[in-house]
């Protein structure tokens, strides 16, 4: 029977004796329930999870609690807890701890708190100026953030190349984002073979952006070989995680052929 995350993290912190030994069992265990995947702090040995299950919201807020009077990447991991648990206020004030201390995580979720004007005052001056210390500390969301807000990097995109490429050797987000800019000729030389490479390396950490580009590259054999199946199995992923461009491939894939009228609009598709 499956037991729940938080009845397991103790367990979890005994079983690796090496990693408690270079930081205290409150990180071990707020990292096992809290660290987020794209959080630059985190270490390669922590996967991280997109979001705190609700079981484990109590879980995370009080040992990140402990662990973030002497760790940033737990103070921005408090915040995240906090926000799952809709304590709005209290996310905000420890993501500007985390912040303060140079959290490049915490200031991306002030950004878009400020962008938002999720618990404080919308500012997009403050949201931009977050963003663009986050970008210039290599963190990808920053980066594409700031660039949807047509900042520096959209504004220069060869820059947004190279401040992603300084986070795309391990993190996944980055090399989502790096794969993009590669895949479209933004920024500089446009390189599907590279591009492919990056997307693959985010997609074997569970990136749905990357599972469905992987599915559409290896569908089209851009990049690399044509796979139809090895296409569909990524899509599948990405699907399953809430991709809405794979959840549509695959429906393309299962009803290909489109019933057209006298006028050439479509009626219906033919599936199978």
């Amino acid at each position: 029977m499956f037991k729940p995350l938080h009845a397991i993290v103790f367990a979890a912190a005994l079983a690796a004796p090496v990693v408690a030994q270079a930081q205290s069992a409150d990180l071990v265990l707020c990292d096992r329930v809290a660290a987020d995947p794209s959080d630059p702090d985190k270490p390669a040995d922590v996967k991280g999870m997109a979001e705190i299950a609700s079981a484990d919201i109590a879980t995370a807020i009080k040992y990140c609690a402990v662990a973030a009077r002497s760790s940033r990447r737990a103070m921005f991991a408090l915040g995240r807890a906090y926000a799952a648990n809709r304590q709005t206020g209290e996310a905000i004030a420890a993501w500007r701890k985390a912040a303060d201390k140079g959290s490049s995580a915490a200031m991306v979720e002030l950004g878009v708190a400020y962008a938002t004007g999720a618990g404080v005052a919308k500012d997009e001056a403050q949201a931009r100026k977050l963003f663009e210390k986050a970008a210039q500390a290599g963190n990808a969301r920053g980066v594409s953030n700031l660039a949807a807000l047509g900042g520096g990097a959209a504004a220069d995109p060869a820059r947004a190349r190279e401040l992603l490429a300084r986070s795309a050797e391990t993190n996944a987000e980055a090399q989502y984002q790096l794969g993009l800019m590669l895949s479209e000729g933004t920024g500089g030389a446009k390189d599907d073979v590279a591009a492919r490479a990056l997307f693959e390396k985010a997609a074997a950490q569970n990136h749905p952006g990357a599972l469905e580009r992987m599915g559409a590259f290896a569908q089209a054999g851009r990049g690399g070989p044509k796979d139809s199946d090895a296409a569909k199995a990524y899509y599948e992923r990405a699907a399953a995680l809430g991709d809405e461009d794979a959840k549509k491939a695959l429906e393309r894939a299962r009803c290909p052929y489109v019933i057209k009228d006298k006028r050439g609009n479509p009626v219906t598709n033919l599936c199978f």
